[in-house]
C-alpha cells in the first residue's frame, strides 16, 4: 500500500502507542520498545506491503510483536554466547591457574631449602604470621622475614627469567 507522507504520519501517530506499549510489554525495556516500533514502521515505509486499511493497526502489532520475538531471540541467543564464552574462559584460566600453580610447586622444590620450603609453608599456607612461624620453627621473626624474602626473590627470579 503506497502512503503519502502525511498519510504514514497520521498512520504512525494513530498506531504507535498501541504498538509501544505492546512492545515494552514484552521486551520490559523503553529503547528497545521504541527500536522494534520504529523497525516496523521503516520496514513498513520500504516495503509497502498491500494492507487493506481495516487491517492495518492488526498488521502493524502482528509486525510489532514478531519484531520484539526476534527481539528477545536475539538477547536469549547474546546471553548464551555472552556465557558459553564465559565458561570458556574460565576453564582457560583454571588450566592456566593450574598449570602456574604446578610450576611453582616445582620452583619451591627445585630452588629452595627445605628450611625455605617449612618458612614458605607456615606463613602462607597455614596463615601464620611472622612470629607465629618463628615460635613454631624455633628461629627469630628477623630469620622468617630474610627465609621469605629471599625465597619469594628465588621465585620471581625464576618466572621473570620464564617470561623473556
Amino acid at each position: 500500500m503506497d502512503y503519502s507522507k502525511q498519510e504514514f504520519e497520521h498512520l504512525f501517530k494513530d498506531n504507535y502507542p498501541h504498538m509501544y506499549r505492546m512492545a515494552f510489554s514484552m521486551v520490559e525495556n523503553a529503547d528497545d520498545a521504541k527500536d522494534a516500533v520504529h523497525q516496523v514502521f521503516t520496514q513498513m515505509w520500504r516495503g509497502k506491503p498491500q494492507v487493506a486499511e481495516e487491517s492495518v493497526r492488526g498488521y502493524l502489532l502482528a509486525a510489532t510483536r514478531n519484531q520484539c520475538l526476534r527481539l528477545l531471540r536475539s538477547r536469549q541467543l547474546q546471553r548464551q554466547m555472552e556465557h558459553d564464552l564465559r565458561q570458556d574462559m574460565e576453564a582457560s584460566e583454571s588450566e592456566e591457574r593450574k598449570e602456574l600453580l604446578q610450576q611453582l610447586q616445582q620452583v619451591i622444590e627445585d630452588n629452595l631449602t627445605e628450611q625455605d620450603r617449612r618458612v614458605l609453608s607456615l606463613h602462607y599456607d597455614e596463615d601464620m604470621t611472622y612470629h607465629e612461624t618463628a615460635k613454631v620453627l624455633g628461629i627469630s621473626a628477623s630469620a622468617v622475614n630474610k627465609h621469605i624474602t629471599r625465597s619469594l626473590a628465588k621465585i620471581r627470579k625464576y618466572f621473570n627469567a620464564k617470561q623473556r
